[in-house]
Formats: C-alpha cells, structure tokens, sequence
C-alpha cells in the first residue's frame, strides 16, 4: 500500500520547485493530483510528467492571492474528485530586497497578499471542506525566514512569521475535528525562487548564504518533498501546530 493511495492532495505553486517536486512524490505514493499555479506554459509538461504515476491529476489556473479564485479552484476539485484529503499551501514569491523603511508599499503588499492572505484564502476553503469531511491534512510552507529575521526582507519574513502564527491557530480551531495542520520551514532551497532573488548570480551573495548552513549547502526541493510526505502520511498522526525545520542546521546555530 503506497503512502497517499487514493488520496486526493491539493498543492499551490505546483508547477516548480518545491511544489513540483512535492506534486512528483505524492503522485509515486498513488495520490490524486490537483495542481494549482498560475498559467503557465510549462503547465502541461509537469501534468505530464507527474501522469507517468498518476493519471488523475489535472491543472487548474490560479492566483491564490484572489479569494474567489481559489473558491473556484476549490470547488472544482470536489467536483472532479469528492474530497481534498491533503492541502500543501506552498505558493510564494520572494519580492524586492529593501530595507523596511525604503520598502514602497507596492512591494509590501504584494508579497503579502501571495505569501500570507493567499494561505489564508486556501485554508479558508479548504478547511470549510475538510470540516464536511471530517478528516483532512492541511501544510503550510513558512520558511526558516518564519523563524528569524532576516536583512532586506521585512515583507517575506512577517508572511512567513504570519504563516506559522496561522498554523498554529488552525491546529487548535481543528484538532478535534479529524484534522491536522502543520507548517514546513525550509532552509534556503536550490529552485527558481534564488534566480529570481538574483541568488545564484551573485556567487559572493551565494557562497555568503550557503555558509549560514552549518552543512555549508542549499537544499534541495526533494529533502522538502521527503518532509511534505511524513506530514501528509500515517506516519505523521500525532504531530499538529508544529513547524517541520529542513534547514540543513540554520536554525540550530
């Protein structure tokens, strides 16, 4: 019997990353998939790929920072499938680095509304759902950056603080209801999110970031993938509210 057999997981930002690579794993433990990203050409591909270990699986487009899209996204997946047993809340930007009092609100703002309100909306619905059910498994991707502060990224590091805080306050709402919510804090993770930071393009801003690491490397979003499916498994049934560290020993230090 293969972990997330028949299981129906719901994972935002699944088109890369770490939400692809978490998409991939609970497809080979026999998971449904419903993949919510925004459209992307790169859609198909990632449907086709996770296909090879699933053929139920689809896509559907969305902006998790708009509350009536997710509701939609929501509702399409009872309907294609009667349930969402697992909900990994991974979607996320990095935003502009700025020092808090140089931050424009347009930045603020943005990464805002994806990072933290777009958890929000997704537990919202999902957790309505889950109520019905009577059982479910809700993930929120926070971040180390959850954890600690961090120089230049006022508005990743209070969403993702948010994040945790939103976590915890769930796993109490919940926990006599069948249903556990739990948070993930990677380290700094080898995925497009660093090229987009313009990480991976500054070695001296690279090799900086991976010393923080007492193992003295990025992650990689499988290490990510392989906590998603403790969290989302049997193996996981007594642990709610609590924040999964993967961090390669950042936090430790």
């Amino acid at each position: 019997m293969k972990k997330l057999e028949n299981k129906t997981v719901f994972i935002t930002g699944a088109l890369s990353g770490i939400g692809k690579a978490c998409a991939i794993a609970a497809a080979k433990e026999g998971a449904n998939l419903v993949l919510i990203d925004l459209q992307s050409v790169h859609a198909n591909d990632v449907l086709n790929k996770i296909k090879q270990d699933n053929k139920n699986a689809i896509f559907i487009p969305c902006d998790v920072s708009d509350h009536l899209q997710v509701k939609h996204a929501v509702d399409q997946t009872i309907r294609e499938f009667d349930s969402i047993d697992i909900a990994l809340n991974n979607a996320g930007i990095g935003g502009v680095s700025s020092k808090i009092g140089d931050m424009l609100e347009n930045d603020w703002q943005h990464v805002i509304s994806v990072n933290l309100n777009g958890v929000f909306n997704c537990m919202k619905h999902q957790l309505k759902q889950m109520e019905k059910q009577k059982h479910g498994i809700v993930i929120n991707m926070s971040s180390i950056l959850g954890k600690v502060g961090f120089s230049n990224s006022g508005h990743y590091v209070a969403a993702k603080h948010g994040v945790i805080g939103l976590t915890q306050t769930a796993a109490l709402e919940y926990a006599e209801m069948g249903i556990r919510i739990n948070a993930i804090c990677p380290g700094f993770i080898d995925t497009p999110l660093l090229e987009e930071g313009g990480i991976n393009k500054n070695n001296a801003i690279k090799q900086a970031i991976i010393g923080m690491h007492p193992m003295k490397r990025f992650g990689k979003s499988e290490e990510i993938a392989n906590g998603f499916l403790f969290l989302a498994s049997d193996e996981s049934t007594f642990l709610n509210g609590s924040s999964l560290e993967i961090d390669g020993g950042f936090l430790c230090q």
